[in-house]
């Protein structure tokens, strides 16, 4: 597989950032105070792996919004030369009894990632249908970010739904 271009590279980190974007706002106080404890500034550090292994390097900043109803996220993320950059914000839809995470980019990706809780974490999933226009074919983004144990671990995968080739991450962050 190649490691495709800009656009497939910068759809691998949108993967990886929107699954990284995610710290819950309101919901039971349990969990507010829980997912309080994620906010500030995270660094994460791990590996690309497609046709070449390549280091990812990304930094998050979580903060409180609208009378700590919201969480509003920034972050950045550096691959091979390429900076993809985030914003949004997350909240605790009651109505669903879960969190979502939405996500705009400078790479024209959006995307929201649902959250639920699990044991004494939450855990967020993102699957997402995305077109190369350049290259002509369509990319599936899978990933998730589980917040346990004052970590975050970031996983996410890109598929060219026409070869087959992967690029897949697994990227830990810590305050």
């Amino acid at each position: 597989m190649n490691n495709g271009g800009p656009l497939w590279r910068a759809l691998a980190l949108a993967g990886l950032m929107v699954a990284g974007a995610a710290a819950p706002a309101m919901a039971a106080q349990a969990d507010i105070e829980f997912l309080g404890s994620y906010l500030g500034d995270w660094k994460g550090r791990g590996q690309l792996q497609g046709a070449n292994t390549e280091t990812v390097v990304c930094k998050l900043n979580l903060t409180a919004a609208n009378n700590n109803t919201k969480i509003n996220y920034s972050g950045r993320c550096t691959l091979a030369g390429s900076n993809l950059a985030v914003n949004g914000t997350v909240a605790y839809i009651d109505a669903k009894r879960r969190y979502e995470a939405v996500m705009t980019s400078n790479a024209s990706f959006t995307g929201t990632a649902i959250g639920q809780r699990q044991g004494n974490g939450v855990v967020f999933n993102l699957r997402e249908k995305e077109r190369d226009e350049a290259a002509k074919r369509d990319m599936t983004i899978t990933s998730s970010i589980s917040l346990l144990d004052n970590a975050i671990m970031v996983e996410f995968l890109v598929v060219d739904d026409a070869t087959g080739d992967t690029i897949r991450a697994k990227v830990p962050f810590a305050k």
